[in-house]
């Protein structure tokens, strides 16, 4: 498929861009089906205000913090192992055993031995 320069104009400040018979092939092997709405400038400043350049990837351990719990309501529970206090995202049942961070790695180590 040929592509041809498309003169655009940005949705936020009004201005035209172009949108290049190059980038709108990147597009289409990208499978973005829309032409961008926003000027470069303003694409940048963009991504500048949300914290995250181009290259960044989605991560939940980014939008919820380094363990995952931000935004969730953690429920307090006695590890079965140590006895330690464990924060976990889930109401405990009382019909399988919780464990702290620590304990619940061990675990997981000891498990994937076999």
């Amino acid at each position: 498929m040929s592509y041809a320069d498309q003169v655009l104009t940005c949705q936020d400040c009004g201005t035209t861009f172009t949108f290049t018979a190059g980038e709108q092939e990147f597009y289409a092997q990208k499978g973005f089906a829309n032409a961008p709405t926003r000027c470069p400038s303003c694409r940048q400043q963009r991504k500048a205000a949300s914290g995250r350049s181009g290259g960044e990837r989605y991560n939940s351990r980014d939008h919820f913090g380094g363990d995952g719990s931000a935004g969730r309501e953690m429920h307090s529970a006695t590890c079965a192992s140590c006895g330690k206090e464990a924060l976990v995202p889930f109401v405990p049942r009382g019909d399988k055993p919780v464990y702290c961070s620590d304990c619940f790695q061990q675990q997981r180590r000891a498990s994937s031995r076999y």
